[in-house]
Parts: C-alpha cells; sequence; structure tokens
C-alpha cells in the first residue's frame, strides 16, 4: 500500500519561507516515476504547482517560479518543496502526490504527461500580510 506523508507547513508572515517534505512508502520507483506537489485554496480548484520525475527533471507553475523549487532524495524517498517569499495567495492545503509519466523514452529522454496515482493527506501553509 502506497502512503505518502506531508509534513513542514504552518503560519508564517509574507515574505518568509517554508520547505515541505513528503515521505513515500510502499511506492515503486521506476524510470519514469514523478512526484509532485499540489495546493487547494478555500473555494478554489486544486492547482498543480510543482514536479519532478526520476531523472530530475523539474517543472515548477509560473505562479510560483523563482520562488519555490522541488527537489527530491531518492535514498530518503523524500520530495521536498522549498518556499520562499511567501504571499498571501500561496495561502492553501498543499498535498503531494506520486505517480507515473505515460510516456518515457531512456534513449532519447522524452517524457510525456505525469499521471499522479496517489496522493497524500495535504499539511495547511498559511501566510498573513
Amino acid at each position: 500500500q502506497v502512503r505518502l506523508v506531508e509534513s513542514g507547513g504552518g503560519s508564517v508572515q509574507s515574505g518568509g519561507s517554508l520547505r515541505l517534505s513528503c515521505v513515500a512508502s510502499g511506492y515503486t520507483y521506476r524510470r519514469n516515476s514523478c512526484m509532485g506537489w499540489f495546493r487547494q485554496a478555500p473555494g478554489k480548484e486544486r492547482e498543480g504547482v510543482a514536479e519532478i520525475d526520476n531523472d530530475g527533471i523539474k517543472r515548477h507553475a509560473d505562479s510560483v517560479k523563482g520562488r519555490f523549487t522541488i527537489s527530491q532524495d531518492n535514498a530518503k524517498n523524500t520530495v521536498y518543496l522549498e518556499m520562499n517569499s511567501l504571499k498571501s495567495e500561496d495561502t492553501a492545503m498543499y498535498s503531494c502526490a506520486g505517480g507515473y509519466l505515460d510516456e518515457y523514452d531512456p534513449s532519447t529522454r522524452f517524457r510525456g504527461r505525469c499521471v499522479f496515482q496517489h496522493w497524500g493527506q495535504g499539511t495547511q501553509v498559511t501566510v498573513s500580510s
């Protein structure tokens, strides 16, 4: 059974920083593995924040580029989200997700879309202005 457990959320003032962690257990790492962070604010749809694949290729949403950074430590089965220069609009429940690329060619490194199959419970981030 796959389990994703997030931690590191909390309350900070605008301009502050937080580092979220997500530890995965029972998840099978493959060449086409990918992990991501999502967030959902009250009354809003869930938004993809960042994702990373097994080759370390990263993607960040435009709304967080230059402020947030996703990283991973495969030896620890952990993915991180470093969040700097936090704004009030970053307030949301942040969830970790794990899945696999729907297409991946190891010879060309061509990669498709990450299909997320497993989700954590989330950790709350509140930014006050």
